[in-house]
């Protein structure tokens, strides 16, 4: 382990002047004019100067691409391309298989355990795919599924990650913030479980992943709630005091055990932040490059919206108000406003609470409703960042003015992974 502090991150450089959002509304409505609504769109200048500054926060430090934030092999590879980006952290394992399967890329981490029989039949019967895939375990019960399916002596070498529980549970354990991950908690705790990986023949441990999501998944600063700001960046300092000693103490026990290949953590909300622990050599991103509402309230970090969808107004029910069809996207998470999508051109326009985004229509209530007609574009922003890609087929790609590319989703090709 180095014994000296990483590189402090170095400055943001001045970026291209962002368009107003008039101008925004302006250039996607040109770009896409000869299609049908309802359609996604990216922003691809935002998202180069997203995916740049990126890399500045990681420091130098490789970021590893979480797919379940992109949803759409072309983008993957886009930002593959980068220096800077390297390997990516998939959702489920059939998603890795074929990631490997069609040469997107060869170092695929799947970030959750897998129950997919199937999957590991294919895994552990082909040297390319199990070198190029690492499965996540965080239970002896998950080896022992893997051998189940597949016994030792008859399958090739099977990678494995051990996930750290980075949650924060002060008053011996009796509070908890963070999301319920992994039962791995202490440094003992890993330990144990990177032992029994460690004596059981087939498999090989090559990595531990910790992820913070009450840093990196928690806005510090959100919008017209200063109170809540405050009292979260008070939270999110004490608990990284915690999680930053805890983690470099169990990556250095499991050093002992192990020749790790490579320590993950963070999120598109902590990449500094998970980058300055001595013990991480690389960190995950990957809603940061299509900046949805909910990166809207951190302080670190201030990304360019770049994802939207457009439907069209077919209602004008009275003065300051219009209603398109459809519209009703809801994030996944614990249910509240703040899953809804936010309607974002026309600048002003605002989602009724009494009707939220429906699945039929939404209404939008604000003074720009009166310049709408019948037929014209509201985009909206989604919530999360790969969700968006579940409800369309195919994103368009704009550069200023410029349709650039039409690409397929993971829908659009056909793929759906639960």
């Amino acid at each position: 382990m180095p014994d000296v502090p990483p590189p402090p991150t170095p400055p943001a450089p001045t970026p291209p002047v962002a368009s107003s959002r008039a101008d925004l509304r302006h250039r996607l409505n040109t770009a896409t004019a000869g299609f049908e609504t309802p359609l996604a769109a990216v922003d691809m200048d935002a998202w180069d100067v997203n995916a740049a500054d990126l890399v500045r926060r990681a420091a130098g430090k490789p970021i590893r691409v979480a797919s379940k934030s992109l949803r759409s092999r072309t983008l993957l590879r886009e930002v593959l391309g980068r220096d800077g980006f390297h390997g990516v952290l998939a959702l489920t394992l059939s998603e890795a298989l074929w990631l490997v399967g069609t040469e997107l890329s060869s170092d695929v981490v799947v970030g959750y355990p897998t129950a997919d029989r199937r999957g590991l039949a294919r895994l552990a019967g082909d040297d390319e795919l199990a070198a190029g895939i690492t499965i996540m375990v965080d239970d002896v019960a998950q080896l022992d599924l893997v051998d189940a399916v597949a016994p030792a002596d008859g399958r090739v070498e099977i990678r494995v990650c051990l996930e750290l529980d980075l949650s924060w549970q002060p008053m011996g354990g009796r509070v908890r913030v963070g999301a319920k991950r992994s039962p791995l908690h202490s440094v003992d705790d890993l330990v144990r479980l990177a032992q029994a990986v460690q004596s059981r023949p087939g498999f090989r441990l090559v990595g531990v992943m910790g992820y913070e999501s009450q840093i990196a998944g928690v806005q510090d600063a959100p919008p017209g709630r200063g109170w809540r700001g405050r009292m979260v960046r008070s939270m999110q300092k004490r608990s990284w005091t915690e999680l930053s000693e805890r983690r470099i103490a169990a990556v250095e026990a499991v050093r002992k055990i192990a020749d790790l290949e490579f320590v993950n953590g963070g999120g598109s909300g902590s990449v500094e932040r998970t980058v300055s622990d001595l013990s991480i050599t690389e960190v995950t991103a990957g809603s940061g490059l299509l900046a949805p509402r909910l990166f809207d309230g951190y302080t670190s970090f201030s990304p360019r919206p770049a994802a939207f969808f457009a439907v069209p107004v077919v209602r004008r029910p009275g003065p300051g108000i219009v209603t398109v069809a459809g519209g009703g996207y809801i994030a996944s998470g614990a249910a509240g406003h703040d899953r809804l999508p936010v309607p974002w051109l026309p600048e002003g326009l605002t989602l009724d609470r009494n009707e939220g985004a429906g699945e039929a229509q939404t209404p939008l209530l604000g003074s720009p409703a009166d310049d709408l007609a019948i037929g014209d574009r509201v985009w909206f922003r989604h919530a999360k960042a790969g969700e968006l890609s579940e409800r369309f087929d195919q994103y368009y790609l704009v550069r200023g003015e410029r349709l650039v590319d039409t690409i397929a989703t993971y829908r659009g090709d056909g793929k759906t992974f639960l």
